[in-house]
């Protein structure tokens, strides 16, 4: 009987020894683990590992201004220019188009002033089409910069940090995401960047922001696109003109009309789940 007591006793000792390391363990693992959350455990969330892409921005932004680049993007600059623009496309075609377009996504990715005359000045220089092709394909490259960065820094901040109401929101906005940011991009309502910024804060997909902002795009782009096609003429007539007159109010109505019909499957939807 003694021997039995003292091998329970030992056993029993040796049970809760084991269960004494599985706590350590645990608690071990607990701590690295607060450990590696690192400073998002602590609600630490900007870190400059998080918010390098808006110091380049605000840094681009500052130099841009401080160097007085913006006295650059003016009609009377493309006018006074217009000789030696033109020589530099017929002469070195490729190097002006990948010039230009990567001109005209720095602009765009940082947010400056200058959109609307590069808009311009691709019709005044490559003509319509093509025009209207490097148009888009700069300032879809830009916007996805911008898409980019804002998700980097703060997408997953505000995510975390969403009420009720924004998970809301973003569960609806992803739902028809596509839907939403073609009707954005077609209403000139929208500004250009805060339709590159809104997306990234509700958690839509890269491929459907880059597919949304190059369709969408299309039409706006066009237009402005065409009256820089026709800007050498004006500039021989030494006629006033406005960008303002390029919206006008049947180009207005068309643009409207195309984004109505983006939210055609949204209300189908719609329909079909209340029927349900």
């Amino acid at each position: 009987m003694v021997e039995v007591q003292a091998i329970d006793s030992r056993g029993g000792n040796l049970a809760r020894g084991g269960q004494d390391a599985v706590t350590r363990d645990d608690a071990g693992d607990a701590s690295k683990t607060a450990k590696a959350d690192g400073p998002e455990s602590t609600g630490s969330f900007f870190t400059l590992r998080r918010l390098w892409p808006l110091v380049v921005i605000g840094a681009g932004i500052a130099a841009f201004f401080a160097l007085g680049l913006e006295s650059y993007f003016t009609f009377d600059t493309l006018k006074q220019n217009r000789e030696w623009l033109l020589n530099q496309v017929s002469q070195h075609t490729l190097l002006t188009v990948l010039a230009f377009i990567g001109i005209y996504a720095l602009i765009v990715a940082f947010s400056l002033p200058g959109a609307t005359v590069m808009t311009i000045a691709g019709g005044f220089l490559f003509g319509q089409w093509l025009g209207t092709a490097w148009n888009v394909i700069g300032a879809t490259i830009g916007a996805t910069l911008l898409f980019l960065a804002a998700r980097t820094a703060l997408g997953d901040v505000l995510e975390r940090r969403a009420g009720p109401w924004l998970q809301r929101l973003e569960a609806g906005f992803q739902k028809n995401a596509l839907s939403y940011l073609l009707f954005m991009r077609l209403v000139p309502a929208f500004p250009f960047f805060v339709v590159n910024l809104v997306p990234a804060f509700l958690g839509v997909r890269l491929r459907t922001f880059v597919g949304a902002t190059f369709f969408g795009i299309i039409p706006g782009g066009f237009v402005y696109t065409s009256f820089g096609a026709g800007l050498g003429s004006v500039f021989d007539s030494g006629e006033d003109f406005s960008v303002s007159g390029v919206l006008t109010p049947e180009v207005i109505t068309a643009m409207v009309g195309l984004g109505v019909l983006a939210l055609i499957p949204v209300a189908v939807r719609t329909w079909q789940a209340r029927r349900r």
